[in-house]
């Protein structure tokens, strides 16, 4: 099994499926990355050499921040956003949705579930 930035990259997929199974890396930068280290796209994962995997490691450091250092990155922008009380840091802090979606209906991912409203029921049907 394939190891690259601390994830375990499933042996029978594509690479070019295999290197999205790594936070921050979509089909686009996994298409950009094994051109760049030159590896063919439709090869499997379990058919990789060693020179061709650490060739992927490389060009993934050298591209920046993935897995941990991504998500650290983007804790510390919206702890900034806090912070400093903007809209979205409110938002953020309050658990709505941050880009502008509706909230009269919907948005129940981010609110979480419903809330039982006490005496309100349903009238029964005559």
């Amino acid at each position: 099994m394939a190891r690259i930035s601390g994830v375990d990259i499933p042996l029978n997929k594509k690479v070019v499926i295999g290197l999205t199974y790594i936070y921050g890396i979509g089909l686009s930068s996994s298409q950009k990355i094994l051109a760049k280290a030159s590896v063919d796209e439709n090869i499997r994962v379990k058919d990789l050499t060693e020179d061709e995997v650490s060739r992927i490691r490389t060009v993934i450091q050298d591209g920046g921040g993935v897995e941990g250092d991504l998500r650290k990155k983007i804790q510390m922008d919206i702890r900034r956003l806090i912070e400093i009380g903007s809209y979205r840091g409110i938002r953020h802090r309050t658990g709505l949705p941050v880009h502008g979606q509706r909230t009269h209906t919907n948005a129940r991912t981010h609110k979480g579930p419903r809330r039982a409203i006490a005496g309100k029921k349903r009238a029964p049907k005559k």
